[in-house]
């Protein structure tokens, strides 16, 4: 197809490292197709505004936007989100993070889950629509990504029993005991800024992102102050930096009433969840 080649070869001046795939995506998300089903059409003109739209789209990922916000989608699991520069783009290791949970649950029942910084609220409705929960809060400093997270959990799931709250950490639920308390929390040590694509660095939210000069300043919170809202026998699970597994289990280890933590790894084999059970205290 000769807009795929052409598109390609400007994409590769650019300094796209995967032009032609890049291509057939804008490709395909300007005509509704999925990407293999355009070599079904290979020779199908484009029409006036097909063509406008298309340019429009290449502009915008020629500045390293995200494709996911070109379309305003990504899928996470069983769900197809809405996201925007609001919110982080739902990712894989996120998934394994559900996953982990879920894992941990099965069989019980009736639990209450906290999703502290929920974004575009991956996490929260994915519980909610798949595991034993019978409620789920959803936390974010950002009243954006929560705008944009109550939209998703319309679209999506509008069944789920979520509830969504504004503030950090753990006070929009000061006084309240969960089983599970989950969270993808900002972790990008703020001196590893200039090494992301500058599609993560120039275009998702950098709240959501960086976690203070090593990192872990969000973690540390997330950690130190679980007590105050696990109920004995409850779930801490948290998604971590490849290199911050030994660090994130040190400060579990601190806080008196968790077992040893546990770290699984991603589908790359690096460290990537920390997860550890919560006794309780004297």
């Amino acid at each position: 197809m000769e807009m795929v080649r052409w598109t390609t070869e400007y994409l590769q001046g650019k300094g796209f490292h995967n032009a032609r795939l890049n291509s057939e995506l804008l490709l395909a998300g300007t005509l509704g197709l999925k990407r293999l089903d355009l070599y079904l059409q290979f020779d199908r003109p484009l029409r006036a505004e097909e063509l406008a739209e298309f340019r429009a789209r290449l502009l915008r990922r020629a500045r390293r936007e995200p494709l996911q916000y070109i379309e305003g989608t990504a899928p996470f699991r069983s769900l197809q989100l809405r996201v925007d520069p609001r919110v982080l783009i739902p990712r894989p290791e996120t998934e394994l993070l559900v996953d982990e949970v879920l894992r941990r649950v099965l069989g019980r029942e009736a639990l209450h889950a906290l999703d502290v910084g929920t974004g575009s609220g991956a996490i929260a409705l994915s519980l909610a629509t798949e595991g034993p929960f019978e409620r789920v809060v959803a936390t974010d400093l950002s009243p954006d990504a929560l705008e944009v997270a109550r939209a998703n959990h319309a679209a999506a799931a509008p069944q789920a029993p979520v509830e969504f709250r504004a503030g950090p950490v753990y006070a929009p639920v000061r006084g309240e005991r969960f089983d599970v308390v989950v969270s993808n929390p900002p972790y990008i040590a703020e001196g590893e800024r200039e090494s992301l694509d500058p599609e993560v660095r120039e275009w998702e939210p950098g709240t959501a992102l960086f976690g203070g000069e090593s990192g872990l300043e969000v973690v540390r919170a997330l950690v130190a102050e679980a007590p105050e809202v696990l109920r004995p026998g409850g779930l801490l699970a948290l998604e971590i930096g490849w290199t911050q597994a030994g660090a994130v289990s040190d400060l579990v280890r601190a806080v008196e009433g968790f077992g040893e933590p546990e770290v699984r790894r991603d589908l790359a084999g690096r460290d990537r969840i920390v997860i550890a059970e919560f006794h309780g205290r004297e």
